[in-house]
């Protein structure tokens, strides 16, 4: 099983190249209707994931709970959709959240400002300087939302397996060579690997969200992370009760003998909530 993330600057095509790939590939397509469907089925309200979906958060906004939920909520849509691999996931920082998998594929699409500008004119019925407008928020939320979220510079090359230059090439083009790339870095073997890296990371998800959402455990900043079947949590807990039960809940869906526990013990501490 493989997976291709898109990223892309707005009018780039993304849409339609990553479109065009899954059906070229009969891999399934996931986009932001999708997730977004996902997301409002855990009960996240609409208005809080268009507050912050490929944005950067304003002041307050960073400092709230929403913030935490929704790139929970975002990061358990994105694995359940893709368990079972075989998928072209198109922005919400997917090529950070799969860049440990072995049959992840990551490409950034981009496109010269002429050619945006000329594509969002016709698509958004503007002008020139509105067109640009549009463009500019775009790409400032987009690098605001990788940054803050992900740690990540939205644009930068190193952070890709590909970057195509879509201003001259067709959508059907730009498929087929991703999916030459796929086919030369991804075989068999690999997609094994991906197999069981996917349920490694699904499986440490739903570890965190049992310890916060299921029992309200409050560890903060708690971090799941599982390599060859052991379990490490990380985080920070006022006192060590809240840290075994955090070990106790893990062990709910893990073996005892599979944690270890690098959760740190500060007393009185608090966060803004």
């Amino acid at each position: 099983m493989a997976i291709i993330t898109i990223s892309r600057e707005l009018a780039a095509l993304g849409d339609e190249i990553a479109y065009e790939l899954a059906n070229l590939l009969g891999y399934r397509f996931v986009n932001k209707s999708i997730l977004e469907e996902r997301i409002k089925s855990y009960g996240l309200a609409d208005h809080k994931f268009q507050k912050y979906d490929e944005r950067k958060p304003s002041f307050w906004a960073s400092l709230s709970q929403d913030r935490d939920d929704y790139l929970h909520y975002l990061k358990t849509a994105v694995l359940t959709e893709t368990e079972h691999g075989d998928a072209v996931v198109i922005g919400r920082g997917a090529a950070v959240l799969f860049r440990d998998v072995p049959g992840a594929l990551s490409v950034f699409l981009g496109a010269p400002m002429y050619i945006r500008i000329e594509r969002t004119k016709s698509y958004y019925h503007c002008d020139d300087k509105r067109a640009k407008q549009i463009i500019d928020r775009s790409d400032k939320d987009r690098k605001g939302f990788h940054h803050y979220f992900f740690d990540a510079e939205w644009r930068h090359p190193g952070n890709y397996h590909l970057a195509l230059n879509t201003g001259h090439l067709r959508p059907g083009i730009c498929a087929e060579i991703i999916k030459y790339l796929r086919d030369q870095l991804i075989p068999p073997e690999v997609e094994e690997r991906s197999a069981l890296r996917l349920k490694e990371l699904l499986l440490a998800h739903q570890i965190k969200h049992h310890i916060l959402y299921d029992k309200d455990i409050p560890i903060h900043f708690l971090e799941t992370e599982i390599t060859q079947g052991q379990l490490a949590l990380y985080g920070v807990a006022n006192a060590q009760s809240v840290a075994d039960a955090a070990v106790s809940a893990a062990q709910e869906l893990i073996g005892p003998d599979s944690i270890r526990s690098e959760i740190q013990i500060v007393q009185e501490y608090n966060v803004i909530p």
